[in-house]
């Protein structure tokens, strides 16, 4: 009989997976102003090859929704990332803006698909009670991919090139994957009930009927439009608004990202002892200080890296207490569909709140964003309706421990 992997061995596999995954998302921006020129686009419409990715990632899931839960999780997720891959690598041969917004379009149908069942087989896994620090680990790869990926690739586009990083990413995701989706035991355990049955049978339409899915759904604009009315914008921000070093902005995402990375690990943990409103309301305080600092008052005594690291810490802080709550709104049986309408309406929110601080800010004469207050208290406004929603769906799920799926060894 093959021996099952240990929970942390799971852990570690999809935290593998996920690194390739979010490192495809988060280093295109950054080397925006590297292929820029090579391939004659304009630097205003480097946007739009990042919202490329988001819209594809929006539409996928809401499509994959309908069928993902029919399929073992497993093999589901090798064809997604293997998908991604070559998505990747076709970035690296692009030739123009069709290219490569075709590219990214790829990258998004299969990447969003690969997030949702990533943290479907955490949940299948992972009893609720462990299920935070579970989470909060997997989740510690983006620290990693902002901390380790982001600046190795922009290094190695300064040495070999704009393509480079694509390829590198590609190649590490043909290796890396392969011997993660291998190590994982097959996940079918969620195909087989008479829940599953049922799931088949009423699919996507009752599920998203349901009251306790609708908030959810609710809880997930919230959480995402008011981090993206400023994420998109912190940048030209700093630069222009408040005249920090271009060249030491890679301070602020690799502390930030470090930093992250551990409290990820501690919130996980806390999640799990003392319920995720409570944890939820904590990230919240933080996040509405700091954008109070940042944007509506700032001032200057404050020292800017430390602010916005802080600021980074903040808006992952609410991250592990969101997902372990929304792992616990579906059955089993439905997950990976639920996952991906989540992640569909994750990825349509972040769009609307880019969009709408564009809408609210405009430019002064020396390059600085006007109206940066008024975009900070929107954003702090609809912060502030996280900790009584997550307190709705946290009551309506109830603190009742749900049964894995798949049974592994508590310890590695």
């Amino acid at each position: 009989m093959t021996r099952q992997p240990s929970e942390r061995t799971v852990i570690f596999l999809i935290g593998a997976v996920q690194f390739v995954n979010i490192l495809d998302f988060m280093m295109v921006l950054p080397l925006g102003p590297f292929f820029a020129g090579p391939l004659g686009i304009a630097p205003s419409r480097i946007g739009v090859i990042g919202g490329s990715y988001t819209a594809a990632a929006a539409i996928s899931g809401i499509a994959c929704s309908f069928f993902l839960d029919r399929f073992d999780r497993r093999k589901a997720l090798a064809a997604a990332v293997a998908g991604l891959v070559v998505a990747t690598a076709l970035g690296g041969l692009s030739t123009g803006f069709g290219s490569i917004i075709s590219a990214r379009v790829l990258a998004g149908f299969f990447g969003g698909p690969a997030t949702s069942l990533s943290l479907s087989i955490v949940a299948d896994v992972i009893p609720s009670e462990r299920r935070g620090k579970a989470l909060g680990a997997v989740m510690g790869s983006f620290s990693v991919a902002a901390v380790l990926g982001v600046p190795a690739g922009l290094e190695l586009a300064r040495w070999g090139g704009w393509r480079l990083p694509f390829f590198s990413v590609a190649g590490l995701g043909l290796v890396l994957v392969p011997i993660a989706i291998a190590l994982l035991p097959p996940l079918t355990g969620h195909l087989s009930s008479a829940k599953a049955l049922e799931a088949r049978r009423t699919g996507f339409f009752s599920l998203l009927s349901r009251p306790t899915v609708q908030l959810s759904a609710v809880v997930t604009i919230v959480m995402m439009s008011s981090a993206f009315l400023v994420i998109p914008i912190i940048t030209p921000y700093l630069v222009f608004n408040l005249r920090f070093p271009v060249k030491d902005l890679k301070w602020i995402y690799m502390i930030g990202g470090a930093l992250s990375f551990v409290v990820l690990r501690i919130i996980g943990v806390l999640v799990d002892r003392y319920g995720s409103t409570r944890l939820a309301a904590v990230g919240t305080a933080v996040f509405l200080i700091v954008s109070w600092l940042s944007f509506v008052r700032y001032d200057a005594r404050v020292p800017i890296t430390a602010l916005f690291v802080l600021f980074m810490v903040g808006m992952n802080f609410r991250m592990a207490p969101y997902q372990t709550l929304i792992s616990r709104v579906p059955e089993p049986a439905e997950r990976a569909g639920f996952m991906s309408l989540m992640s569909a309406i994750q990825h349509l929110s972040t769009a609307a709140g880019a969009v709408f601080s564009s809408v609210v800010l405009s430019t002064g004469e020396g390059g600085e964003l006007v109206g940066m207050p008024r975009l900070g208290i929107v954003a702090m406004a609809i912060a502030a309706l996280v900790p009584p929603l997550f307190w709705l769906v946290e009551r309506r799920v109830g603190r009742v421990a749900s049964v894995p799926v798949m049974t592994v060894a508590a310890e590695a």
